[in-house]
């Protein structure tokens, strides 16, 4: 009987033994956290208060070894800048797509500088013909009106009224005239559009076909990064040459947005939005490229109107856009103005 009662208390202090050990094992294993607040005071608890999950902190081990990290909650502020910073770089991917594309359909359509220029006089030459045709028309309408106008003052020395009929046809030729001219002012914008467009794309075409001498095996990449100009990107060799670039591109936009700066932060410069249509407003962000290298893009913004999207698309904007890559390199110091 003692013996049975001695085996039943060693299996209960056996039981006592091992619940005491797992309930060690599990107070070991519950994460510890260290927090900051906003007054400085550090903070080191196994359980975080509601009242302090805006803050940043660290999850320890048993070895007091930091194993993860939560970062401070966003201030909605902070989130509308991270969506602008979303909007801005796929506003940039736009830009470099487009870029490419159109090169691969340059690098197709044509196999010499001299092919191009034999297109850009075939358009120039169509142009002309139908300049000319509408010219004509505008000698008849001109001629017509004429006519009718000296059978009207006819009318006026015989005393006698003028017909409704020619007054009429009068009004309709005058109209079909100033028709005429505008269709002429027209075909003239759209003729030295064509050939700014194909000026350009000649000096970009042949700009690729040097890149491509260069170096065969470069791709887009090496395109993209000696394109800067076109892009409006400066790319930046060290953190250090991208910090000191941050500082020159707040003065860019203060010399060429004409609204003030709205706001300013270490990724994010950016001014008002255009109020007038004849505003400019300047942004540039800081954006980190997947291969650890960081690069500043610039966008310009104009006022959404017809006269602010004929500015966007001017060549005062494009001076700007090309200007900024230059402009960055002017300003940093000799021993880091390397390209």
């Amino acid at each position: 009987m003692r013996m049975l009662f001695f085996k039943k208390n060693i299996a209960l202090v056996c039981m006592v033994l091992a619940l005491a050990g797992q309930i060690t094992s599990a107070n070991a294993a519950k994460k510890m956290y260290r927090w900051v607040d906003d007054n400085g005071k550090v903070f080191f608890s196994d359980q975080v208060q509601p009242k302090d999950v805006k803050h940043r902190r660290e999850s320890l081990n048993q070895n007091a070894r930091v194993i993860e990290v939560v970062e401070k909650e966003k201030t909605k502020a902070e989130r509308e800048l991270v969506k602008r910073l979303v909007l801005l770089r796929k506003q940039q991917e736009a830009i470099i797509n487009k870029q490419k594309s159109h090169d691969k359909v340059l690098l197709s359509t044509y196999r010499s500088v001299k092919d191009m220029e034999v297109a850009l006089r075939g358009q120039m030459l169509a142009f002309d013909s139908k300049r000319k045709v509408v010219r004509g028309n505008l000698n008849r309408l001109e001629l017509q009106l004429l006519q009718k106008q000296r059978k009207a003052a006819q009318y006026e020395r015989d005393g006698r009224s003028i017909p409704a009929n020619l007054i009429t046809d009068i009004a309709t030729s005058k109209a079909q005239i100033d028709s005429t001219y505008m269709e002429i002012s027209n075909q003239f914008q759209k003729k030295k559009r064509i050939r700014q467009e194909f000026e350009n794309d000649i000096s970009r075409f042949a700009y690729l076909i040097n890149i491509n001498r260069e170096d065969d095996n470069s791709g887009y990449l090496n395109v993209k990064h000696k394109a800067a100009n076109e892009l409006g990107l400066f790319i930046c060799e060290t953190s250090v040459r991208c910090d000191r670039a941050w500082v020159s591109a707040k003065q860019f936009i203060r010399i060429n947005s004409t609204v003030a700066i709205d706001i300013e932060t270490d990724t994010l410069i950016m001014s008002h939005k255009p109020y007038r249509d004849n505003d400019l407003s300047l942004s540039i962000s800081k954006m980190n490229e997947q291969d650890g290298s960081q690069q500043l893009f610039l966008d310009i913004r104009c006022r959404k109107s017809s006269l602010g999207n004929a500015l966007c698309r001017s060549k005062r904007v494009k001076d700007i856009r090309h200007s900024f890559n230059d402009f960055i390199k002017s300003t940093l110091p000799a021993s880091e103005n390397l390209e």
